[in-house]
């Protein structure tokens, strides 16, 4: 069974970044980001939180709301 291949778009590449950025800023593992966004609700393994890094899966609009909520602020 072959893979379909995910179109992302020029934003989705750019958002991806944004997010690994942020989260590497932050100090987050993608292991304890996905523990967070669990404990929101949004459960994403961090396999999904790696596949979004490396474009190989899309950030709907809940998992990058999610995601935003759960990455610490710095004080």
């Amino acid at each position: 069974m072959s893979k379909r291949r995910v179109e992302i778009s020029t934003a989705g590449i750019r958002t991806a970044h944004n997010i690994e950025s942020l989260r590497l800023a932050r100090g987050v593992s993608q292991r304890q980001l996905a523990a967070l966004v669990a404990e929101l609700g949004r459960p994403l393994s961090h396999t999904a939180i790696s596949r979004i890094k490396r474009i190989r899966r899309r950030c709907d609009v809940d998992d990058l709301a999610t995601i935003a909520a759960a990455l610490p602020w710095p004080s």
